[in-house]
């Protein structure tokens, strides 16, 4: 009995030896490299709320707005334009995007980058994700909600195809300008870009040249459905004629307000001190900004312009054309351009208030309210010197005439 007493204990003691073995072991082992499940969001869509408390989704699938191409090539007005619409906001520039596309861009190219970034499992899916939430988080929350958000960094092109990618329902504005005009005015307004010596217009116009080959490249490759080229000059002779184009593009319905976008200044439309173009977008369409390249180029550079940048002739412009014909103006874009040269001190007023306003004064959108209310009560017709302009034909030629324009 006792001998059967002590097999008994035996056993048992050994049943609990080879459990305890076999959790240890099950404990120590290595986890499954090829894990069972994934990270999923809690929730695709997520919410932002407009200024009546409606409930606005955003996501990845959203028809995102990309309005890009090289600074100083109507990008501003492009997206104050847009802007305007009731159902779209653009807002600032937010400079980090195209950062963050850039250091995207560098991951991926360095193949010593790259291999570390796998071997920590951070892969290519793993910063797509992570760079699209980014991107999204910063359009949908920079401004003030609305059913289209709309993005207006210019740089972003250069990212257009992998954006396409990011988001598959995204559209993009490549707004296209004459390169002579961007330079003199990066030259001018003295606009920091990296690799751009501006004490150069050689040296400029190249970099504007081969800059503007990978962004035209990769709208081509997006493909026309979803990337427009808009060229700046037609879009300030003729915004009624390409706003509804672009608005058609982009599937919103049209409505008279792109065409009036100072309206809306300081009120709906938010600008920034820190963009050069703040001054000019203040002002209703015109054609002041046109030609005020031609002249100021050097003479050597004017001679080699069509191998200096190959890109103008891509793009249609004449480089022996000094001045080109860029086309004749609108009847009202002639009125708006003769109305600012005729009031300057008014609209220098006009931009000191802006930059107060954006300086911190409080009293600013009630301003442009009542400049609105004066703007209304003018005369469709502008009289410059005391003498009537008669009709738009006479209005156009003006305009044409003070901007140089060859007929």
């Amino acid at each position: 009995m006792a001998l059967c007493r002590q097999s008994t204990k035996r056993k048992l003691l050994l049943c609990g030896l080879a459990v305890t073995v076999l959790y240890f072991f099950y404990i120590s082992a290595p986890c499954d490299q090829k894990s069972q499940y994934i990270m999923v969001p809690k929730e695709k869509n997520h919410f932002i709320y407009d200024s009546k408390n409606r409930a606005i989704p955003y996501g990845e699938d959203m028809e995102i707005i990309f309005v890009g191409g090289m600074p100083r090539s109507g990008t501003t007005l492009m997206r104050v334009m847009l802007d305007a619409h009731p159902d779209v906001r653009c807002g600032e520039e937010t400079r980090v995007i195209p950062r963050i596309l850039g250091l995207r861009t560098q991951w991926e190219k360095s193949a010593m980058e790259k291999k570390r970034l796998e071997a920590a499992g951070v892969t290519g899916e793993v910063l797509d994700s992570a760079v699209r939430a980014f991107i999204l988080e910063v359009v949908a929350k920079h401004g003030e909600a609305a059913p289209r958000l709309c993005n207006k960094d210019p740089f972003t092109l250069k990212s257009a195809i992998y954006l396409s990618h990011q988001f598959p329902r995204s559209h993009f504005i490549f707004m296209i300008r004459d390169g002579r005009a961007v330079v003199h005015s990066i030259i001018t307004r003295k606009v920091t870009i990296s690799g751009f010596d501006l004490k150069s217009y050689r040296n400029c116009l190249q970099k504007w040249s081969s800059a503007m080959e990978n962004m035209y490249s990769q709208c081509l490759r997006v493909g026309p459905s979803r990337c427009m080229p808009v060229y700046y000059e037609q879009l300030a002779l003729h915004p009624r004629e390409w706003m509804m184009k672009i608005v058609k593009f982009l599937d919103l319905p049209w409505n008279e307000t792109v065409l009036h976008h100072e309206d809306f200044i300081g009120d709906k439309i938010s600008l920034s001190r820190t963009e050069k173009s703040t001054d000019q977008v203040i002002k209703p369409v015109n054609v002041e900004a046109l030609s005020k390249w031609v002249g100021n180029i050097p003479d050597d550079v004017v001679k080699d312009m069509h191998t200096i940048a190959p890109m103008l002739m891509t793009l249609g412009y004449d480089p022996h054309a000094n001045p080109p014909n860029y086309g004749k103006p609108d009847a009202q874009v002639a009125d708006n351009t003769l109305h600012i040269k005729a009031n300057a001190d008014l609209w220098k007023q006009k931009e000191k208030d802006i930059f107060d306003h954006l300086g911190g004064r409080p009293d600013f959108p009630e301003l442009m309210r009542k400049e609105r209310q004066g703007m209304e009560k003018r005369p469709a017709v502008v009289r410059i010197e005391q003498d009537a302009v008669k009709d738009s034909a006479r209005n156009a030629d003006y305009a044409n005439q003070t901007l140089n324009v060859r007929r």
